[in-house]
């Protein structure tokens, strides 16, 4: 299977999970950012198939994956995902709520886990202090409770460039893809649907307790804040360390691919065989 083909499914007990599976080697999970799907990560796909092999899901309510009808967490479908695979321990590779979903899921499935990169996140207890981070925020809530896909939209996309540039100053193929992508996932709810999603809490006290190799990587361009959660996440593992990507903020997979997938690449070369 390749990047371009059509997903498999994972059945749950409250709908199908897709995922794709390409590639041969050691497994590589690659996890999306939030509001888009696996699609979002098609130069890592194949850059990695080419050696390893990449599992790359559809986190639940995202893309092609089902929608959730009572409470989950993304910790669970993905443990259940690479169980059903046979394919732990995997590395865990993601962006953004990818990166969120790959720490809380080495702190809940660690034996499922064998190293851990996460890109523009730290764990799932961050929030932003940053004021143009919060502004965003607040205007995409507001967009969004009020059906305003317009607003919506542009709330989302101002992530991309982070608060040192404009969107214009991207290249436009980049929002272009996030704004297709996201829209493909927002038809599948309705302003007033609710959230099942259950947060994972005391993430912070268990961090310490990581037994293997985490690496951040972080745009130069990201909110500081952030920047600052994800470094102080890899001081506090007992095998950490942070990267930076100059000239990216939000997605740096998607503005420097050559640069993320050799990083991605190094890392998981250097880490010992299973």
């Amino acid at each position: 299977m390749t990047a371009a083909a059509d997903p498999c499914y994972l059945p749950s007990s409250d709908g199908d999970l897709a995922y794709l599976d390409t590639g041969s080697g050691d497994p590589v999970v690659l996890l999306h950012s939030g509001w888009v799907d696996h699609r979002v990560l098609d130069a890592q796909i194949a850059a990695l198939a080419a050696e390893f092999r990449v599992i790359a899901p559809d986190a639940r309510g995202h893309g092609f994956s089902a929608n959730a009808t009572r409470p989950f967490r993304w910790a669970d479908d993905l443990a259940a995902l690479l169980r059903h695979l046979d394919a732990g321990p995997a590395v865990l590779v993601g962006v953004s709520m990818g990166g969120v979903i790959a720490t809380d899921t080495i702190l809940e499935y660690p034996e499922l886990v064998r190293g851990v990169v996460v890109c523009g996140a730290a764990t799932s207890e961050f929030e932003y202090t940053d004021l143009w981070a919060r502004r965003i925020q607040a205007e995409s809530a507001r967009a969004l409770g009020s059906g305003d896909i317009d607003g919506w939209l542009t709330s989302f996309l101002s992530f991309a460039p982070g608060p040192h540039r404009a969107l214009e100053d991207m290249d436009q193929d980049i929002p272009r893809r996030l704004r297709d992508l996201a829209l493909h996932t927002l038809s599948k709810h309705t302003a007033d649907e609710k959230d099942w999603r259950v947060p994972l809490t005391g993430t912070w006290d268990r961090v310490p307790k990581i037994g293997v190799p985490v690496l951040t990587v972080n745009g130069a361009l990201e909110t500081p804040d952030l920047v600052a959660e994800a470094e102080r996440l890899a001081r506090t593992v007992p095998d950490g360390r942070s990267v930076t990507i100059e000239g990216t903020a939000h997605y740096a997979n998607l503005e420097k691919p050559e640069e993320f997938n050799t990083i991605v690449a190094d890392f998981l070369r250097a880490l010992p065989a299973r």
